[in-house]
């Protein structure tokens, strides 16, 4: 079974999934201006997939004979437009570079299925940073 080492790294992730989905559906509400509905809406399609992202780490925890947590990392709004999506494209390239720690993490332990599900989330996270890099680009 996985180390409390990698079981530790997946509560982390856990952590930071809750973080951002608060985060994005609180932003969600709050967002405003210009264009402001095409952006909520994305925002609020994210949240889900964050959340469910947690889910799905949770169940892989539990699967593995850990305790998954439901503490959130820090959640942090921003007060414009352009400072919520700043600081939601900041974690989602914290989440994809610790989940790539992750991933070599589970290979090293040869835990083939850990390593598949942080592979699938990762895909995810780098089509949510690319969102959000879109839209700061625009």
């Amino acid at each position: 079974m996985a180390s409390k080492e990698l079981i530790d790294m997946m509560n982390r992730a856990i952590s930071m999934e809750i973080q951002v989905s608060i985060q994005y559906m609180w932003q969600h509400v709050k967002i405003y201006g210009f264009d402001h509905l095409a952006v909520a809406d994305e925002l609020k399609k994210v949240a889900i997939q964050e959340m469910v992202h947690a889910e799905s780490i949770a169940e892989r925890i539990d699967y593995l004979g850990g305790e998954p947590t439901t503490e959130p990392a820090k959640i942090t709004i921003g007060d414009t437009p352009e400072k919520m999506i700043s600081l939601d494209k900041k974690a989602e390239e914290d989440t994809i570079a610790f989940y790539k720690t992750i991933i070599a993490k589970a290979l090293e332990e040869k835990d083939y299925v850990t390593k598949k599900l942080f592979e699938s989330i990762l895909s995810d996270e780098e089509d949510h940073h690319n969102v959000f890099r879109t839209l700061l680009e625009k």
